[in-house]
């Protein structure tokens, strides 16, 4: 049965307490085992009815013991079934000890595994929780397996992804079908983890629901569920004021492009009015280009400062195309109380003084939403981005927590996160959306969200779905300008 936690995601710690939790309130663990096996070898009978031989590879733990319960459930379904062991199994304990005595078939060492034509392979090797590297032998028998290209199937995680960051440990299965319980742990969402898990699917072995939502952090999978209730459909009465006011901030004449695509992008996103503030410089070219859009002359901080006493004015984009240097700062600085999302050059400017940032936020106590690729990530926070030992989703959180703002941390698995810790992994964005001008796209979608008076955390999340969802629409020949066109309405 497909689980109830799907657009949950459950470090692996996490899934240690739950499962800990079952036990102690009464569930028998070894029916939990029993029920997961099963399950794998359900998902392996239904996707390879026709494998020839299916090769189960059993660990040392208790992904070794589901393993052991796929194995009988295989044969007693009249499958030719292979079980290879890594370690001696008489050292099991517990509900895994249990398992491989339930097992009358012979099991043969790892070492003697030679992978043939047909084979169906049951990774049950190693589960989510593995942070280690894998030794040289079974990295070198994975490697095989993948040059094969023989069908696996994962239990719980492809063995060799570590399960809280989504790393390779050395090697890893490439799998066609991962079968996970309960709810996905973060490494099979984060990359390079996720390219290799296949078609996941997720099941309920038997753990209550409450256990489930009490040992589960605040992680989940970016889906309009994370923004429910902030998305309602505008009333028959809406006019264009309560639609919000977006404004983006434009920069010189030979970088004016950039600024318009998010005002364009805002616009299509539901924000009622969208001004493109701009210099005196560049007022002629972008009112020339722009319709729906208004233009209004912004030369400085104090037009700016005088400007912001319209309290309509309902959030900002500020950084594509703007420039990097003192001004970029300054209007940052000045919009530190109010609705912003600062991109690109509007963050690269505070690269020798984030701090400088970061204090005026804490003040301020505005929404701020900033959206770093890998590049701009490094340049504000170094210490964070130089620590290995975290995963993407924990460098975000820790960000965000330093920032005071919410971190859009960009890339195929972008990562959404609060400095409250939740955090949100997307899964919907196809490869053709790493195009020129696609994040000044995504920077306005966030920005008419602000406007229309989302928080920023839901804000952020809500757009970046958006986003992946309009390249999806566009297809695989889009460009920035047909993205903007097939924006669809927000769940």
């Amino acid at each position: 049965m497909r689980s109830e936690f799907q657009h949950v995601l459950v470090t692996p710690s996490e899934m240690t307490t739950i499962d800990r939790a079952a036990a102690q309130s009464g569930i028998d663990s070894f029916t939990l085992m029993r029920n997961a096996g099963l399950a794998v070898t359900a998902a392996a009978l239904r996707h390879f009815p026709d494998g020839r031989r299916f090769v189960v590879l059993c660990g040392p733990g208790n992904n070794g013991g589901d393993g052991y319960v796929a194995a009988c459930g295989l044969a007693e379904s009249g499958a030719d079934v292979a079980v290879f062991v890594l370690g001696d199994p008489e050292a099991l304990q517990g509900d895994a000890a249990r398992a491989w005595s339930e097992w009358r078939g012979p099991v043969r060492p790892l070492a003697a595994f030679e992978p043939q034509s047909g084979d169906v392979v049951v990774d049950a090797l190693f589960g989510a929780g593995l942070s280690r590297d894998l030794t040289e032998d079974v990295a070198n028998l994975i490697e095989r397996v993948n040059a094969r290209g023989l069908p696996v199937v994962a239990v719980d995680l492809p063995s060799g992804i570590d399960g809280r960051t989504g790393k390779i440990r050395g090697a890893a299965f490439a799998a066609r079908h991962t079968v996970t319980f309960m709810a996905p742990k973060p490494g099979h969402w984060l990359l390079p983890g996720r390219s290799l898990c296949g078609a996941l699917d997720v099941f309920d072995i038997g753990i209550p629901q409450r256990i489930v939502r009490a040992g589960a952090g605040s992680l989940r999978l970016n889906a309009p569920s994370v923004w429910a209730g902030w998305s309602a459909e505008l009333a028959a009465s809406t006019h264009k004021f309560k639609r919000g006011h977006l404004v983006v901030f434009s920069g010189d004449r030979q970088a004016t492009g950039a600024a318009r695509l998010s005002a364009a992008a805002g616009l299509a996103a539901g924000a009622g009015l969208v001004t493109v503030a701009t210099g005196k410089a560049a007022l002629g070219i972008n009112a020339s280009q722009l319709t729906a859009v208004m233009v209004k002359e912004v030369d400085g901080k104090h037009d700016l400062t005088k400007w912001l006493q319209d309290q309509r004015l309902g959030s900002f984009v500020l950084g594509p195309g703007f420039g990097v240097g003192k001004k970029a700062r300054d209007f940052a600085l000045a919009l530190c109380d109010r609705s912003l999302v600062l991109d690109a050059d509007g963050m690269t400017s505070f690269q020798a003084n984030p701090g400088e940032l970061f204090a005026a936020l804490a003040k301020g106590g505005g929404q701020m939403v900033m959206t770093p690729h890998e590049g701009e990530f490094v340049r504000l926070f170094p210490e964070i981005a130089g620590d290995d030992a975290l995963s993407k989703i924990e460098k975000a959180q820790a960000a965000a927590r330093a920032s005071h703002a919410v971190i859009v941390c960009k890339g195929a698995d972008t990562v959404v996160a609060a400095p409250d810790g939740r955090a949100v992994v997307n899964n919907n964005a196809p490869p053709w959306l790493a195009t020129a001008g696609s994040g000044d796209v995504l920077a306005g979608i966030a920005g008419a969200h602000l406007a229309q008076g989302m928080p920023a955390f839901e804000a952020a999340a809500a757009a970046v779905w958006r986003h992946g969802a309009a390249g999806a629409k566009a297809g695989p020949g889009l460009t920035a300008e047909t993205l903007i066109g097939a924006i669809s309405p927000i769940s």
